[in-house]
């Protein structure tokens, strides 16, 4: 395991990495590093990016997906009732794989032949709350969060769950967090400040009991509130 400073800033944010090729592990961690993030731990296997996660609380989880003694989805669900978010970085880009990560909690999909730059991106928007996906994928994640909304549908003996009272805006957000764009699309769709859109995902996440974006769109597509007319909020 390699240590660094654990000491919070309001800028870098806290990052533990887990992979089992040593090469690759030690070159993001260094250019992680070199990008001012601040990496509080390593890992090389299932167990012990379990372990060392508890025992650090990191902002962000870069997790591969192909790890000895448990899958990337395994210590996902291990890992659940942290705050920390999971961005899955492997060398697979299969359908299989990447719902795989997804459903047990993962924010976000990245496959290794991004560059230096694309996964820094990756690492601070997750860090944000985002859900990042290397192109082609995000449409996928979607598909799939709207079958499983179809199929969760409330019964009588299954009543929906009541939606917390969200203001109009939090309301307009969240129907086109639905759609699957990023803060930075909603910010333009609705001449707002990035920081604005995500001040306002902030606190419809609080207000929704979630943890991330990925969770958002799940309860969203499971209200049908990417179908409502904007006019009636």
């Amino acid at each position: 395991m390699t240590d660094a400073p654990t000491t919070r800033t309001d800028t870098a944010p806290r990052v533990l990495v887990a992979d089992d090729h040593p090469l690759w592990l030690s070159a993001l961690e260094r250019d992680l590093v070199a990008r001012g993030v601040q990496v509080v731990g390593t890992a090389a296997d299932g167990p012990a990016a379990v372990r060392r996660t508890r025992a650090t609380t990191p902002d962000v989880l870069v997790l591969d997906l192909n790890l000895p003694g448990m899958r990337g989805d395994e210590v996902c669900r291990a890992l659940g009732d942290l705050p920390t978010r999971v961005l899955i970085l492997s060398a697979s880009g299969e359908q299989q794989d990447v719902l795989a990560a997804i459903k047990a909690g993962a924010t976000g999909y990245l496959v290794k032949s991004a560059s230096p730059g694309e996964i820094l991106d990756a690492v601070l928007a997750t860090a944000r709350g985002e859900a990042v996906f290397t192109p082609g994928l995000a449409g996928l994640v979607l598909g799939e969060f709207r079958r499983l909304g179809a199929a969760e549908e409330p019964t009588e003996s299954a009543p929906e769950r009541p939606i917390p009272q969200l203001t109009a805006r939090e309301t307009e957000i969240l129907r086109l967090v639905a759609t699957g764009m990023t803060s930075k699309e909603i910010a333009a769709q609705l001449v707002l400040s990035h920081r604005t859109v995500q001040n306002h995902v902030q606190n419809t996440l609080g207000k929704l009991h979630l943890h991330n974006r990925v969770e958002l769109v799940r309860f969203a597509l499971a209200h049908g509130l990417e179908d409502e007319d904007p006019a009636a909020t």
